[in-house]
């Protein structure tokens, strides 16, 4: 009884750290000027508005309706969410974006694999795909970071598609590292991109494999 109720503790405060994440992402969005809606974010090929309008996808659409978008997508949830994102990035103000995420703070949606812990890197990796990209310099708290951090593992690397063979993530503002082999130094939450197969700017990691985790020409 004691290790069921201790999971559902742990539940209750990821759900919590949802509601935080989106909440503030929602007033962070508030703030951007038209331009930087428009600007490339740290996911490839999307902007900072596709990204905003993909974040609140799950709260917007019934299971039916995504099942039916990736029957046109030919069955590449790529494709559909692509898709999606742009089309929703069109059709909303930026107002609306934030107000979608800030509305549905509470939202059980996960993905579908993964549970709320898989909710919450959704919302805080996509939150650093705009903030990082836009060089806002917004720090994700580090009960947040952590929770992520320690749920990194090799079978979500292989999903995201991030090669860490002889690569040792180490963090220069926690108590944290990952992995074994060259060591590849920098903040907490840019190496939770780097695990979740992102590309940074120039500057931010340190050490000898950061050339293969760096986006050159961009400074942020």
């Amino acid at each position: 009884m004691e290790n069921v109720t201790a999971r559902e503790g742990k539940s209750v405060d990821v759900r919590a750290a949802i509601a935080a994440e989106r909440r503030e992402l929602a007033d962070l969005l508030d703030t951007l000027r038209t331009d930087q809606w428009n600007e490339r974010s740290l996911c490839a090929g999307w902007r900072v508005r596709d990204v905003a309008a993909h974040m609140s996808m799950g709260f917007r659409r019934s299971l039916p309706t995504l099942l039916g978008e990736l029957v046109k997508a030919r069955g590449s949830l790529h494709r559909m969410t692509d898709r999606v994102a742009r089309r929703d990035a069109a059709a909303h103000s930026p107002a609306e974006l934030a107000d979608f995420l800030r509305d549905n703070a509470h939202h059980p949606w996960t993905p579908p694999v993964g549970g709320f812990r898989a909710a919450l890197g959704h919302d805080v990796v996509h939150g650093l795909d705009i903030t990082v990209a836009l060089g806002l310099g917004r720090r994700v708290p580090e009960d947040r970071l952590r929770i992520l951090l320690d749920d990194i593992r090799p079978s979500s690397l292989r999903f995201f598609g991030a090669d860490l063979h002889g690569v040792r993530l180490c963090a220069e503002d926690l108590d944290w590292s990952y992995g074994s082999g060259s060591t590849l130094v920098g903040a907490a939450q840019d190496l939770l991109l780097v695990a979740y197969g992102r590309a940074l700017p120039e500057g931010r990691l340190r050490g000898e494999p950061s050339a293969r985790f760096t986006r050159f020409g961009e400074a942020a």
